[in-house]
């Protein structure tokens, strides 16, 4: 991460932080507040991402993800570019770093608290003296204290920020006049709770924290700094307070797709492979143009009028009509090959899969087990959220038209890093989850939890559809399942990700299927633990079984009902910290979407609510 924009030094000196590229298609992304050593920054956005001249940046091509994401930014008024949609976050060298290499941060936000318990003193950074990079200030004539960023700012749904109005605060917004000369203090309690925090003025005014938390009405003006000065958009919305550290301060949607072979799309794939040389291939600098080794390799034995009508369409912006991600996807491991004995995938294949048939054969209620030994997934950020966030659709995607922040003004480009790794693939039967959603007990439990949505759902302009009582089995049996093979594959329970493919009821193909998997970023692939252990799926189901039976907050836990809870847990049924939750990392939808009872028998729960009635 490169130095903050307005700390210009004579000296080339190490970066104020570090962190993965990974990190910054996910946590650390564009409009990200970060703290580092010894200051909180803002991420700047892709207009401030700058690469080593000697290396380049570095592009990845996954033309389903890049032809899906560009309809949906033609819909929102965006451009993505289709030649190199995708780029890695750029890589910074620590032993010869560059001042113009690197992510760019701006210090965020610049009010700042004197650590003095004498003094706790409130203000800008203008009014302090920068000492060793740190900001000290000056408490009387003999003392001179640290100080350090505030730790509120201002933010609305939209995701714009703005610094806390700490003087209108404390004076116009109470109906007292302005003070002609403020001087702030900030007064925490010991637990830091905001009844104990106080803000108070030279001229006696004061006032509690706690009264930011109000419905204060206060307009937002707009503010994306990430995106530099000329950022500031229009916004209806009103600003909250927002503690910079917590959870709800950023959500990043981030969009995957697998790269899976596309039967029909191979020769397009191979054309816009090497597009910067074909897209000026004519019938007559098309022999020329195949001369070339790496266009050679790539067109191999198609015809020339073959490869001039794919560069035309390409041309022309026309696609041909392909399945949304996730279908696309659940197609190709349902269609995988039989497992073969001694079968290893090639060293260029991005994907591998076969079908498992484990000794004893499949439990009862799973279709299909397909082990995966090499996948490859790219992941893009195409923005983010505040305060809330927002739930994708059953393919992964989201609607850029509500609540997402732009990363860059000016880019046709977004962020994205690879992950190469393996995966478990888990269908289940679809005759008997149709037989299961027709039992009266899961209609009723179904009606509950689409009741607690909607009641989720008022506080939100454009809520996504309930994604249905399917998608809750599924989400669930997913998590139990991460918890139950993490003890024996090898990888911890956060190293493993879920993959959810669900249907809605009519929608072809039937989908009820999860995809459990591990990669690294920046690796060639995994070891093979959690392939192997997935053909001992009956074993890991049973004891997922035994862990979603019983939880130890029951029976509060499982006769929990999202209907009209007073607690506001409207997206949960049975399920908590103590049977379901994993690590947000391995979950799509932030533990949300999640009921035990819909699984494996639960207390207080007729024994039909369950798909999984007995132990496997």
């Amino acid at each position: 991460m490169a130095r903050a924009r307005n700390r210009a030094r004579a000296v080339i000196q190490q970066p104020d932080g570090r962190v993965r590229r990974s990190q910054v298609v996910t946590t650390f992304g564009p409009g990200a507040l970060v703290d580092l050593v010894d200051q909180a920054v803002l991420v700047g956005g892709l207009d401030f991402w700058s690469w080593d001249m000697s290396h380049g940046r570095e592009a990845i091509q996954e033309p389903r993800l890049r032809d899906t994401l560009a309809e949906r930014f033609k819909e929102a008024g965006r451009e993505l570019s289709l030649e190199n949609a995708f780029f890695e976050p750029p890589v910074g060298d620590e032993r010869e770093p560059k001042r113009y290499a690197g992510v760019q941060v701006l210090e965020f936000p610049q009010w700042f608290v004197c650590q003095n318990p004498r003094c706790r003193a409130l203000l800008r950074k203008d009014g302090l003296e920068l000492k060793r990079g740190r900001y000290r200030h000056q408490c009387d004539r003999a003392v001179s204290t640290e100080c350090v960023p505030v730790r509120f700012a201002a933010a609305c749904r939209r995701g714009h920020l703005e610094e806390w109005p700490w003087i209108a605060f404390l004076h116009e917004m109470h109906g007292a006049a302005r003070c002609a000369a403020p001087n702030l203090r900030l007064e925490e309690g010991a637990t830091g709770d905001f009844s104990e925090i106080w803000v108070s003025c030279a001229c006696r005014q004061r006032r509690p924290l706690s009264e930011a938390t109000a419905e204060l009405k206060l307009p937002c003006r707009g503010e994306r700094p990430w995106l530099g000065p000329e950022g500031r958009e229009g916004c209806e919305e009103h600003l909250r307070l927002l503690v910079r550290t917590a959870s709800h301060a950023y959500f990043a949607q981030t969009v995957s797709a697998l790269s899976i072979p596309e039967v029909g799309r191979e020769l397009e794939q191979k054309v816009r492979e090497v597009w910067d040389v074909l897209k000026a291939a004519t019938a007559e600098t098309l022999p020329a143009f195949r001369s070339i080794p790496k266009v050679q390799v790539r067109l191999g034995a198609a015809s020339d009028a073959e490869v001039l009508a794919v560069v035309e369409a390409i041309k022309k912006g026309r696609r041909v009509t392909r399945d949304p991600l996730r279908t696309a996807e659940f197609r190709q491991f349902t269609a995988s090959k039989p497992e073969a004995p001694g079968e290893l995938p090639a060293p260029d294949e991005d994907f591998f899969a076969r079908a498992a048939k484990p000794e004893g054969g499949l439990p009862a209620g799973i279709g299909r087990l397909v082990i995966a030994p090499k996948l490859r997934e790219v992941r893009t950020q195409i923005g983010f959220t505040r305060l809330e966030s927002v739930a994708p659709d059953l393919q992964g995607e989201f609607d850029l038209g509500v609540q997402s922040a732009m990363l860059g003004l000016l880019t046709d480009w977004l962020p994205a890093t690879e992950i190469r790794g393996e995966g478990v693939f888990v269908q289940l039967d679809e005759a008997q989850v149709a037989a299961w959603e027709m039992r009266p007990a899961v209609i009723e439990r179904g009606r509950e939890l689409l009741a607690g949505y909607d009641a989720w759902g008022r506080g939100i302009p454009e809520p996504p559809p309930f994604p249905g009582v399917r998608f809750y089995l599924l989400h669930s049996l997913a998590h139990l399942v991460i918890t139950a093979i993490s003890l024996e594959c090898g990888y911890a329970a956060s190293a493993i990700r879920e993959r959810i493919y669900c249907s809605r009821a009519g929608e072809d193909p039937p989908m009820a299927a999860i995809l459990l998997s591990t990669g690294t970023a920046g690796t060639q692939g995994t070891l093979g633990g959690l392939v192997e252990q997935g053909r001992g799926l009956r074993v890991h189901l049973r004891r997922a079984f035994d862990l979603g039976k019983l939880c130890s907050n029951d029976p509060v836990c499982a006769r929990h009902s999202p209907e009209g809870d007073p607690a506001e847990r409207y997206l949960e049924g049975a399920a908590c910290h103590g049977c379901v939750f994993v690590a947000e990392c391995s979950c799509e939808r932030f533990n949300r979407y999640l009921d035990r009872a819909l699984v494996v028998p639960s207390i207080g729960h007729a024994p039909a609510l369950a798909f999984f009635g007995e132990r496997p």
